[in-house]
């Protein structure tokens, strides 16, 4: 029982260590560097909608795009529920 009372606590302390992030453009995993530098792809969402998206090995990033009004860009560049684009290759080979 201890165990598993450590293990719950040892998993809320990393949880809310890892919400402290000052800068969040910034990766601070095992690869950290700027997110800037990763290659990201699109993913079209169930409505057509387009969302940058890129997978870093064991993180993965998704956020909508926007035009400069701050509205949901709709391209119709893929078919929905589709991923487009280099969103694999945001962590070189170690």
């Amino acid at each position: 029982m201890n165990l598993t009372k450590t293990a719950l606590l040892l998993a809320i302390a990393g949880g809310v260590a890892a919400c402290d992030k000052q800068n969040l453009g910034v990766d601070r995993f095992v690869d950290s560097g700027d997110l800037s530098k990763l290659e990201a792809g699109i993913w079209i969402d169930p409505n057509g909608c387009d969302h940058w998206i890129i997978d870093d090995g064991a993180e993965g990033y998704l956020s909508q795009r926007l035009d400069k009004y701050g509205k949901p860009v709709c391209s119709g560049a893929a078919p929905p529920n589709t991923a487009i684009g280099p969103y694999k290759r945001g962590t070189d080979p170690i």
